[in-house]
């Protein structure tokens, strides 16, 4: 099984990254650009759990390591492994 997991800033936590990535953009004339907000994605690969199993192993994993709850949110998407 392979969980997805992509970490962003909470609203209102200021983005630097994602503020600096927005500036490089508007300076290369892409002015369409609003808001650029830049996260974490990993993958984890899982064996032996059910599926149920699996997704609450992995939000311990989130809250405990992979994201800082504080400023961060999460969310996770659980497929077969290919």
């Amino acid at each position: 099984m392979l969980a997805k997991i992509h970490v962003t800033y909470k609203k209102g936590v200021l983005d630097p990254q994602g503020q600096a990535v927005h500036h490089a953009l508007t300076n290369l004339g892409y002015n369409e650009v609003k808001q650029v907000n830049v996260g974490k994605y990993m993958e984890v690969r899982i064996e032996g759990l059910t599926e149920q199993e699996a997704e609450g192993r992995v939000r311990e994993m989130c809250e405990k390591l992979l994201a800082n709850t504080v400023i961060e949110s999460y969310q996770v998407t659980l497929s077969s492994a290919e």
